[in-house]
């Protein structure tokens, strides 16, 4: 066995990991940010990050949201992510896979892994061969499957709610939706969104998941990457990667609503406060894309994963999010603050309790 790890201190951390196998080139990262809920469940994350800082910087930024989200979806888990380093394309490997699941393994239990950026069903099966603590598996195998329909659904859900709140009306029939991004979520999320009637502008970098979307929705518009900022729309919808809203991208944004699927959508936390300022309502990242964390949750149920019970469990995002409308506003803040302030309280009461 050729896999080698090294435990990292980062201050409010709980653990962080870092391993290698040179066999099978694997270079990852798991950080468990907090377990005072549960063990931490977080997806793992492949990508082709420009450095090693540069994917520590996500990692932990990741897991540190999955504590907020876990905790204020009520999913009796805590907060971790892992993150793979390398293209996809051309170095993953069910090999590579089966090391990765070693690797969770590794942390007896501590982190339980699922489905994020370029990680499948199919790649978790691979991992599942060499460790338990894995969640979204298929049906088939006894797991929850695919979580980015739910993940998708629950968005969904929180525009229309954002819609109502700021337009008096959640129809999204004759608003128009610019999506930054169309992975596996933001796909089902167009979906939704024409059957509803919404008029859809987006943009990707992978010419293959554009033809996906061209294929069963030859009406949607299309722009460069850098150009959807400038979209004018009723709704700016990030569902790539995260820190996309910056001291450059924010000011140029002509929406009333910014409600996507991408995680850490704020460069920082200041931006929440300038989008304040221009008069846009954010729905925090960590609530509105809870769908799949909440699906993959009832994993753990007592009788065992059940679809009705998840759908229930992740219709409340849209109560979650009106909830954190009315704190912020009541205490004159923005929605990303107001939405922290409750999720820390939520683990600093459960702290307490034990």
């Amino acid at each position: 066995m050729t896999l080698r790890t090294e435990e990292i201190r980062v201050e409010g951390y709980e653990r962080v990991v870092r391993a290698t196998d040179d066999e099978t080139g694997l270079r990852a990262i798991i950080s468990v940010h907090d377990t005072t809920l549960g063990p931490a469940l977080g997806g793992m994350r492949m990508w082709n990050y420009a450095s090693d800082d540069a994917a520590m910087t996500d990692v932990l930024r990741l897991s540190e949201g999955m504590t907020y989200k876990s905790a204020i979806a009520r999913t009796g888990l805590g907060g971790g992510k892992s993150v793979i380093i390398g293209d996809a394309k051309k170095i993953k490997t069910p090999e590579l896979m089966r090391s990765m699941g070693r690797f969770v393994d590794s942390l007896g239990g501590l982190y339980i892994t699922a489905e994020d950026v370029n990680i499948g069903v199919r790649d978790l099966e691979c991992v599942s061969e060499t460790t338990r603590h894995v969640t979204g598996l298929s049906r088939e195998k006894g797991g929850s499957g695919n979580p980015s329909p739910y993940t998708a659904h629950g968005v969904f859900l929180g525009i229309k709610t954002c819609l109502a709140d700021v337009f008096g009306s959640d129809d999204p029939r004759g608003r128009h939706v610019a999506i930054q991004g169309v992975g596996a979520v933001a796909r089902t999320l167009i979906d939704k969104l024409i059957a509803a009637g919404a008029t859809v502008t987006a943009t990707d970098i992978d010419e293959e998941k554009i033809a996906l979307v061209r294929e069963n929705h030859p009406q949607v518009a299309w722009v460069e990457p850098d150009a959807i900022y400038d979209v004018a729309c009723d709704v700016f919808a990030p569902c790539a990667l995260g820190a996309i809203l910056d001291d450059g991208t924010l000011p140029r944004l002509s929406c009333k609503i910014v409600a996507g699927a991408a995680n850490n959508q704020l460069a920082d936390d200041r931006h929440g406060e300038m989008l304040l300022e221009r008069g846009i309502l954010y729905a925090p990242d960590f609530v509105i894309n809870a769908g799949g964390i909440v699906n993959v949750s009832c994993e753990f149920e007592p009788g065992g994963y059940d679809e009705d019970v998840a759908m229930k469990k992740i219709s409340n995002i849209a109560e979650a999010l009106r909830s954190t409308f009315a704190h912020a506003r009541a205490e004159g803040i923005d929605t990303n603050r107001a939405a922290e302030e409750v999720a820390r309280k939520i683990v600093a009461d459960a702290r307490a309790a034990k």
